[in-house]
């Protein structure tokens, strides 16, 4: 069924009767030519241009619980290609121009909203360095705007510029960034994916990725063993986990991701904001919540839920930039597995086992890279060779030293 107005006022006239599931609950066959490891936004969206890019049919997408259970549907929703390196920008600029298309794509309401993200600096020198990273933004065709003090209070009113700790000196300003429904996009990749003949196959756990002559036969599961030409492994902070059943050892860590969401008020925040004093990024839900987020909590963990301490930290950051988020309610938060790589830039690559591909190491930038992401690794699997787009993203870079360190930190994933 493809979705419109005219198939809405029919379903309305027919008592809603006409629906169908937006995608099958099919058994695993014994084998496919590509499985997929991880059903999330990544994931779906390498399965879904597999179909559509490649021509490949017979592929399966293997979850460990339900569709879309992971990071996909634990972010603050954030997209952007406000990014200064050469192996950043074209990826992430490629990743917002599929954004901007994706609901026409996928024929889903992914309710893609380019409301603006706005980076506010704090010191000259931090004014300094947006400068430059809109310079060169602008150098790859990307749109930015550095914007002054009043410029900026004209923006977003709300945000303390009289009484502030940490004064406002202005803003870099990105207008096509916004916000993009995260379970939208898990939903309208699946149903898209299965119309191309993709088998979704949830509560499916992997335990075991058989190897035969140091070549990938395929992978053991809970529902038992499916054979596979080829698997790529989208499985986020479950990724060490995973890759260490094939003998690899990653450059990655898995830390947790804290978000939150207030009470609904009355619109009062029309753009994503992050505060450059500290780590903090905020925006407002279609529902009127104000969703929010920081830093991760710095230790290893797997577990989908954060400490007291960021919490507090978060707050506070939150408070300083916008004093009258103090009279709000936050009504529930939650944690994300995020896989931090060394130099906090994803890996999207062949392994050392024939067959067995890789894609991991994304930090905080997972969700906004999700299309460009899935198309990469697409080409990747099906190519046997990395896209251009991402031909930077190789394994072997922390062995030759071509690091990709956008926040300049040093090769330690916790800081990134």
């Amino acid at each position: 069924m493809r979705y419109s107005i005219f198939s809405v006022l029919r379903e309305a006239f027919n008592g809603q009767r006409g629906w169908r599931p937006a995608w099958r609950e099919p058994d695993p066959k014994p084998a496919y030519d590509v499985v997929i490891v991880g059903g999330g936004g990544h994931g779906l969206a390498t399965a879904y241009y597999l179909a559509k890019v490649h021509g490949l049919r017979n592929i399966a997408v293997v979850e460990r619980g339900y569709l879309g259970s992971g990071n996909v549907g634990r972010n603050t929703t954030i997209v952007r290609s406000n990014y200064l390196l050469p192996g950043n920008t074209p990826f992430y600029e490629w990743s917002l121009k599929l954004w901007e298309g994706l609901e026409q794509d996928l024929n889903y309401n992914a309710m893609v909203s380019q409301r603006g993200v706005l980076n506010l600096c704090h010191t000259d020198s931090q004014r300094d360095a947006y400068a430059r990273r809109g310079n060169a933004m602008r150098l790859c065709g990307v749109d930015a705007e550095l914007l002054d003090r009043e410029q900026v209070r004209a923006l977003v009113p709300i945000l303390d510029f009289d009484h502030a700790r940490f004064p406002i000196k202005g803003g870099l300003l990105q207008r096509r960034g916004g916000t993009v429904r995260h379970d939208a996009v898990a939903w309208g990749y699946a149903r898209a994916a299965d119309q191309r003949g993709v088998d979704i196959i949830q509560n499916c756990e992997v335990t075991g990725i058989r190897i035969e002559g140091g070549r990938i036969i395929g992978v053991e599961t809970t529902r038992g063993f499916i054979g596979a030409k080829k698997v790529g492994l989208a499985c986020a902070g479950r990724t060490s986990q995973v890759a260490a059943m094939a003998g690899l050892r990653l450059p990655i860590e898995s830390h947790v991701l804290q978000a939150f969401v207030s009470e609904g008020v009355k619109p009062l925040l029309h753009h994503v904001v992050t505060f450059g004093a500290g780590h903090f990024y905020v925006s407002q839900s279609d529902k009127g919540g104000l969703v929010f987020g920081g830093d991760i909590d710095g230790y290893n963990s797997y577990a989908q839920r954060g400490n007291l301490p960021t919490i507090e930290d978060v707050m506070e950051e939150g408070f300083a930039l916008i004093p009258s988020l103090g009279r709000l309610r936050v009504l529930r938060h939650w944690g994300g597995i995020m896989d931090m790589s060394m130099d906090g830039s994803p890996i999207i690559d062949r392994t050392p086992v024939e067959g067995l591909y890789l894609n991991c190491g994304w930090c905080y930038g997972g969700f906004k890279a999700t299309p460009a992401s899935g198309w990469c690794f697409a080409h990747t699997i099906a190519r046997d060779e990395p896209h251009p787009l991402n031909a930077a993203y190789r394994l072997d870079r922390f062995a030759t030293g071509a690091l990709i360190d956008e926040k300049g930190s040093g090769a330690q994933p916790n800081l990134h």
